[in-house]
């Protein structure tokens, strides 16, 4: 069954870049979540940090391809859930963490597998919300690192490289997720 669910990660390009590389995963869109007016949903007046709007991706997946909780251990091995209005050297409200579901039942899971990754931090900063708009961003956005491969990524290129092959499974996800990427990594699972 086809399902959709939107996440921010700090900058688009490399969110975009890492869930695509996702087996199960049928298309993602780069855009604007949870702002103020369609109006405001570009990339000039997001970036005044007045708008609400955080960069996001919509991910629409495969469900019996690809689980729910698979796609949050993505999002949360990748990006630093500790700090807010940022991801590594981008600033602004436009890069504050979120998860925000479209279907009212992924909530419970979302929230469940939150509080394992908060439990891990000092300081848990991800938003976790209902979706209330999302307005794709504009067309330059779209694919940004496949059309400019030395493009800027926030995201560390071994995690865009190793998290599309992690043996992910749901009966292992107690621990959190930089947890478990890191312990595969040292068990020489994965090279570089």
């Amino acid at each position: 069954m086809r399902r959709s669910i939107c996440f921010a990660g700090g900058c688009f390009w490399g969110m975009e870049a890492l869930y695509r590389r996702l087996p199960g995963v049928l298309d993602v869109t780069a855009g604007y979540a949870n702002g103020d007016t369609a109006d405001h949903a570009n990339y000039d007046d997001v970036c005044t940090g007045r708008t609400g709007f955080r960069e996001a991706v919509q991910v629409a997946y495969e469900d019996g391809t690809v689980s729910l909780p698979h796609l949050l251990f993505v999002f949360f091995a990748a990006i630093d859930p500790e700090t807010p209005n940022r991801q590594g050297p981008d600033v602004g409200s436009q890069y504050q963490t979120g998860v925000y579901w479209m279907d009212p039942a992924d909530e419970g899971i979302i929230r469940s597998i939150a509080v394992l990754e908060a439990a891990a931090v000092p300081f848990f900063a991800v938003e976790l919300k209902a979706l209330a708009c999302f307005y794709p961003a504009e067309e330059f956005h779209q694919r940004y690192l496949e059309k400019h491969p030395r493009g800027y990524c926030h995201v560390a290129p071994w995690k865009l490289a190793a998290l599309p092959d992690f043996p992910f499974s749901t009966k292992t996800y107690t621990r959190p997720a930089k947890e478990l990427l890191q312990t595969w990594k040292e068990a020489g699972e994965v090279s570089f």
